[in-house]
This record gives C-alpha cells, sequence and structure tokens, in this order.
C-alpha cells in the first residue's frame, strides 16, 4: 500500500466491511466453498500501488457476509463516509463489499448521503485465496475512479465497469462479470489505470434525506417484499394485516410488490395489497424485469416505484416512511 507525507498528497479512504473479496477457501481451487469475511481491508491493500499524488487510508468498518446485511451496519458506514468526505484531503472513497447485497447498499449510501466526491462500492466473485482472484484489480480500478477529480456520487465499480448506484444490479450467480446497469448503461470503464467516461455522474434524485435523521434512528421501518405471480394469493398480505391490528414493536409499515410487465399484479395479490393500503400500510409496486421501468397509468391506487427494482424500492419505501413524507 503506497504512503506518502506529500504536502500537497490527496486521499482515498477504503472502508472494508467483508464480503467475497475478504473471503478465504481451503483450497486455491475452490471458487465457491469460501467462508466469507475473513481478510482484514488492510491486508487486502497489500500489493495494491495507488496512483501518483494519493495515498490510501484502510478502516474496517464491518466484516460480514452480505448476504447479511443489515441497517446498523449501514448507519455505521454512512456515518464513516459521512466523517471522511468532510475532509479536504479525502479525494473519495472506496468500500470493500460482498455482492449480495452490493446494490442495496450503494443505492442507500447514494440516497442518504448524495455525495458530491466519488464514493466507490467494490467487491470480488472469487475470494482472496483463488487462484486467480478478481478482487486486487477491483479495488485498484475503485480506487483508480475515486481519486478521478470530476467523479461524484455512488458507484459500483467491477470487471472494468463503472456503475450508478441507481441502475446497478447482480445479474450473474458465477461469472467475474455479474453486474450491468440495465437499459441506462454503465457511467464509465476503468482502462489500464484511465477512465473513460460515458455519461453523467450519479446525482440525487431530489431532496435527500438528511444524513443526520438517518444517523441517530434506533429502529427502522419494517418493509416487506412480495412477488407477483401466477397464482399469486394475498393470504400473507391479510396475515401481515392482521399482525399490524394485533400490535407490537415490528409490525409492518410498507409492502413492496414485485409486479409482473409494466407494474400488473394478480388479482389476488392486488385485491389484498388495496386492503393493506386502507389499513395504513404503504404500498409501493416495483417491476420484477431486469430492465425497463414502469410507466404509468391513469387512476392507478397504487403507487409506483418507476425504475427501482423491488430491493431498492424497499429502501426507498422505508427512507420515505422513516422521514415522515409518505406520499398519499
Amino acid at each position: 500500500m503506497a504512503e506518502s507525507n506529500g504536502k500537497d498528497e490527496r486521499r482515498v479512504v477504503v472502508l472494508g466491511t467483508g464480503g467475497t473479496i475478504a473471503g478465504r477457501a481451503s483450497a486455491a481451487a475452490d471458487n465457491i466453498g469460501y467462508t466469507a469475511g475473513e481478510v482484514g481491508v488492510a491486508e487486502l491493500l497489500g500489493g495494491i500501488d495507488a496512483p501518483p499524488g494519493i495515498s490510501l487510508t484502510a478502516e474496517q468498518v464491518a466484516q460480514v457476509d452480505s448476504k447479511d446485511m443489515s441497517f446498523a451496519i449501514w448507519q455505521t458506514l454512512a456515518q464513516r463516509c459521512a466523517y471522511w468526505l468532510a475532509e479536504p484531503a479525502v479525494a473519495g472513497i472506496v468500500i470493500t463489499h460482498g455482492t449480495d447485497t452490493l446494490e442495496e447498499t450503494a443505492f442507500f449510501l447514494q440516497a442518504v448521503l448524495g455525495p458530491s466526491k466519488p464514493v466507490v462500492v467494490t467487491c470480488a466473485m472469487r475470494p482472496s485465496t483463488a487462484l486467480a482472484p478478481d478482487g486486487p484489480q477491483n479495488v485498484r480500478d475503485a480506487i483508480v475512479v475515486a481519486s478521478t477529480p470530476g467523479a461524484q456520487g455512488v458507484v459500483a465499480v467491477c470487471a472494468g465497469t463503472v456503475h450508478s448506484a441507481f441502475d446497478v444490479q447482480k445479474v450473474h450467480t458465477y461469472r467475474l462479470d455479474a453486474f450491468d446497469s440495465g437499459d441506462a448503461g454503465p457511467v464509465a470503464y476503468v482502462e489500464e489505470g484511465a477512465l473513460r467516461v460515458l455519461r453523467d455522474w450519479p446525482v440525487p434524485a431530489g431532496e435527500r434525506l438528511a444524513f443526520d435523521r438517518v444517523a441517530g434512528v434506533a429502529s427502522w421501518p419494517r418493509v416487506e417484499i412480495l412477488l407477483s405471480h401466477a397464482e399469486s394469493r394475498g393470504s400473507i398480505v391479510d396475515a401481515l394485516v392482521q399482525e399490524r391490528r394485533l400490535g407490537g414493536p415490528d409490525v409492518v409499515q410498507g409492502l413492496v410488490l414485485a409486479a409482473t410487465g409494466n407494474g400488473t399484479l394478480h388479482h389476488s395479490l392486488e385485491a389484498a395489497a388495496l386492503r393493506a393500503q386502507a389499513e395504513g400500510i404503504a404500498v409501493l409496486r416495483a417491476t420484477r424485469c431486469s430492465q425497463g421501468r414502469i410507466l404509468p397509468r391513469q387512476k392507478e391506487v397504487l403507487r409506483d416505484a418507476g425504475a427501482l427494482t423491488p430491493v431498492k424500492a424497499r429502501i426507498a419505501l422505508m427512507l420515505e416512511l422513516l422521514s415522515g413524507e409518505r406520499s398519499a
């Protein structure tokens, strides 16, 4: 890891959260039978040289398999990002992360921070012990993006491609190039340490949620995701409504319906969702299609999430409920 005390040197801060990129397997040929979150972020940076004029600072925020990501970790991560972004010498931030919930973390950070500096979430599909691990190159590419003047917002970097937090999705279970930006396309490519920008960097979509409101939250609104499919039933929705009537500390406050096509729902699920909405539960439709967005139709009673995927719509609805600014 490059270190320097140059007077005019800029800094990239690398925050570790675990994931496959920090995983270890018992054999170098094993790319799937590993334990995630075993290697510290400082060790991950070993042997990686920063671009000229850039120094690296490592900080361990969490050490988890990202399938087990939590809002508590997101809170801490957002706080550490806010702290470092406020430092004038910090050019940007890199976050090492697991692939499973990377798109959720990226979207959350973009929603609550809307940073004017780059926050780059990176990952690996192979553990650090693999014969040919992809993590070191992804980290190197992420540092290039984080140190690029003019870059801003939260992006994900994997296999040389830069994706906006708004668009990125994990689309493959195994291959190294596992992420895609749908029909929006990538923001940029990293090619031999140089950035080729294709479109605008992500900026806050409207009014971002005040960060201090998120940082002080002790309990997050419960929002569940349900999938519309052939022969869907509304019984799960009705059970959640009944649970809400009985009261308790963790009753459902919102539902995201992963809808077919242009936001359509099986009639049984739609009827149950309307009953839930009448009971005060916030309901949001998001398409289960991997590309495209829901185009609004007249006289729709259930709101749609536009281009947001179901998992991102869930985060958006949770933040909306948290802010107390739920739309009618």
